[in-house]
């Protein structure tokens, strides 16, 4: 790597990007896009942090094909009606290639407009399955394992571990948490072993749950198994457990994630939630959350690793690549390995990662814990 300009620090929305020149053509443009205000803002600042990091040691050590790189860091809240704009703004500022969008709503939403600019997008945590394999989205990669994998690993627990019979299954209404919960519906009804007495969607920000809460208590299930984010999670199991219901919580990736913790307290003790399995002992999975701990002085969040990964992921195509065109990028995602902090990951054909996978976790003693 061939050092390239001086490294700069510019100040948008109160976070860093790391870049040189700012003239046209003298810098490679990364776009970070997802929620960065919000109750889901949780999950789309630790990809910033992630994005930053990365950026920041790449730059000091010369930039990738004799550039640095310029971060394009835009808020779509994961709302798929601010998404189209944010796609649509990164695209008129340059971005070569697109790290996000954090929800797959608003992944969604955004596909199109960065596939007609010939765009490649990799989200660390988007992970309805009909982004990879509906087609529609050749230009669309993930570092996350999708949506029927993960619902497929809680209904096998849900029934060959905690011996469940009679399940409910609630989901938030949206692409990824309703996707998630008629896999996981499937999935009870295929097994045969366990039967769906309750299948129900919820109103998203909603104060009171209480009526879904009564219809879970009338059909006395021994599981609860819920698609969407944790603001609704948290706020179903505090209901439920303020009403004495003690069956099985069992959620997603959109729950693992500290602040559900924080939000339902005392309530989250016991709740199970399936997330990317646990890499911590990878040297450098490792580097990652101390240079985080190091720079930002707080914990990294949910989805960090996986933004991290595929920060990696997209800068070591382009290198090798030695270009950002989009047709060369593609042959070399789905050809080429990384080193990433979730293990070694290369691509398949639909753009879902190789190497990528789940477990479930428990909360345990005000944490998550993954289940061996």
């Amino acid at each position: 790597m061939k050092s390239f300009g001086k490294l700069c620090a510019v100040s948008i929305m109160g976070v860093f990007l790391f870049a040189g020149s700012g003239f046209a053509g003298d810098t490679i443009k990364i776009g970070v896009a997802g929620a960065h205000s919000g109750d889901l803002a949780s999950y789309g600042l630790p990809t910033v942090k992630a994005a930053e990091l990365v950026v920041k040691e790449v730059n000091a050590k010369g930039g990738i094909l004799g550039k640095q790189i310029e971060l394009l860091i835009e808020d779509d809240a994961c709302k798929p009606e601010v998404a189209t704009n944010t796609a649509t703004k990164l695209v008129s500022e340059g971005a070569q290639v697109v790290l996000g969008h954090i929800c797959s709503g608003a992944t969604k939403a955004a596909l199109g407009i960065y596939k007609d600019s010939g765009v490649i997008v990799m989200s660390p945590s988007a992970t309805n399955p009909g982004l990879t394999q509906s087609g529609d989205y050749p230009n669309f990669y993930r570092t996350i394992a999708s949506d029927d994998a993960q619902a497929k690993l809680d209904v096998e627990f849900a029934i060959n571990v905690l011996k469940v019979k009679r399940v409910a299954v609630i989901h938030d209404k949206g692409d990824y948490g309703k996707g998630f919960a008629e896999f996981a519906k499937m999935y009870v009804e295929e097994d045969g072993r366990a039967e769906v007495l309750l299948f129900e969607g919820v109103t998203p920000g909603a104060v009171d749950y209480s009526a879904v809460v009564q219809k879970i208590k009338r059909a006395k299930v021994d599981a609860v198994i819920f698609g969407g984010y944790h603001p609704e999670a948290s706020k179903i199991v505090s209901q439920m457990r303020k009403k004495r219901l003690k069956m099985a919580f069992i959620s997603d990736d959109g729950v693992k994630d500290d602040t559900f913790i924080k939000v339902a307290g005392k309530y989250a003790e016991g709740v199970y939630a399936s997330g990317p399995k646990d890499t911590s002992a990878n040297p450098l999975n490792i580097k990652a959350v101390k240079d985080h701990k190091e720079v930002y002085k707080t914990d990294h969040g949910a989805f960090y690793i996986n933004a991290y990964s595929a920060m990696l992921a997209l800068i070591n195509a382009i290198e090798k690549t030695g270009s950002t065109d989009y047709a060369a990028l593609t042959k070399t995602l789905q050809s080429e390995y990384v080193e990433t902090p979730i293990g070694s990951i290369s691509f398949d054909k639909r753009g879902d990662a190789i190497g990528a996978g789940f477990s479930v976790y428990q909360v345990k003693d005000g944490v998550y814990v993954e289940l061996k």
